[in-house]
């Protein structure tokens, strides 16, 4: 018996989840960010908690699923890892500052890993995101440990960008897989 789905059931073989996760890690990423810096007056990080927990971290997490399924090892590893991360930060609060500081460095080891990872084959959009990405960690890591605002802040700031770059990251894929044609730059 065949495992090859048809009818109903059968998928295009270019499905790709990639853009999904990488528009849920940028969302995110720009929303944790910018209530970080607190540049939106009357709101903080913990008003991204719901989109944290919803969107960077269930739908990232499937996202990686479902490249892991179609064997695309590095964005399943980046994705359904970040998903991890960011599902278990949204449900964080209270947690000590040494604690938080602990979290945010352990994580900033698999933002290393995935910067040193795409540095070969992401291009510059996969060392702007990840890249970014460890900075903001290694610096909301001190920030906690340190107790010291100005450092979350700068944090928020550097996640932001990581977050804008993943967001183009998605849109350039769907928009040049659609047009048929590289109409917005990755490489």
């Amino acid at each position: 018996m065949s495992n090859v789905a048809t009818g109903a059931d059968a998928r295009p073989a270019g499905a790709d989840a990639g853009p999904l996760g990488y528009l849920a890690l940028g969302l995110t990423l720009l929303a944790y960010g910018l209530l970080s810096t607190g540049a939106l007056s009357g709101a903080g990080v913990k008003d991204a908690v719901s989109l944290t927990h919803l969107v960077g971290g269930i739908a990232l997490f499937v996202a990686g699923l479902w490249q892991l399924h179609v064997g695309e090892g590095f964005t399943g590893t980046a994705f359904t890892g970040l998903g991890a991360f960011w599902a278990t930060w949204s449900t964080a609060e209270g947690a000590g500052k040494n604690a938080a500081g602990l979290f945010l460095l352990l994580w900033a080891l698999l933002a290393l890993t995935l910067t040193l990872a795409s540095w070969n084959s992401g291009g510059w959009l996969g060392r702007a995101v990840y890249g970014l990405l460890t900075v903001s960690l290694l610096l909301g890591a001190v920030a906690a440990f340190g107790d010291s605002s100005g450092l979350g802040k700068l944090a928020g700031w550097v996640a932001a960008v990581s977050g804008l770059a993943s967001w183009y990251w998605a849109t350039a894929s769907l928009t040049n897989s659609g047009w048929g044609r590289a109409a917005l730059p990755v490489k």
